[in-house]
């Protein structure tokens, strides 16, 4: 009974030094550290035939806000009427593709994922052989590190977090 009861109260005390070790430094209250994914994602809003919001997180739900408030100032509208259509994680290489049906409407398509340029231009290829597209066309283009190498726009990036009120 001894035995045991002195193993139990030696992995307690090895279990519990980690919890011990996060305690203030210097005289300094510890904080936790936070550590980001290593990976962003896409998110897309989009008001049909309106406005288009397209942000890069690493969060899903920051990503689709930051993409819902870009196309709620572009359109002019709701945020009910700019619903997030697109989350891709990890994003890869992402091409936005406008997309033209013979009949008037049109739309942005998003592709994401792809390992490289080529094989991302390939599905764009496969993509605008539609045959009910009147037009299609490359808008931007982000490589697999989120930076936009192809076409005009802003910057799909989350806005830097607020400063500390002190």
């Amino acid at each position: 009974m001894l035995r045991m009861s002195t193993f139990a109260a030696a992995v307690l005390g090895l279990l519990s030094a980690p919890v011990f070790a996060q305690g203030a430094v210097d005289g300094e209250e510890a904080v936790d550290s936070f550590v980001l994914p290593a990976f962003n994602g896409i998110a897309v809003s989009q008001a049909p035939e309106a406005g288009l919001g397209v942000c890069f997180g690493p969060f899903a739900a920051d990503a689709m806000d930051c993409a819902v408030a870009q196309c709620v100032q572009q359109s002019g509208l709701g945020p009910e009427d700019c619903a997030p259509n697109l989350w891709c994680y990890p994003h890869g290489w992402v091409a936005d593709i406008f997309m033209q049906h013979n009949e008037g409407p049109h739309w942005h398509k998003f592709v994401c994922d792809q390992q490289d340029q080529q094989s991302l231009e390939a599905i764009v290829k496969t993509e605008c052989t539609k045959d009910y597209l009147a037009s299609c066309e490359v808008v931007r283009i982000w490589d697999n590190e989120g930076q936009q190498v192809f076409g005009e726009g802003a910057d799909p990036q989350l806005p830097a977090p607020p400063t500390a009120i002190e």
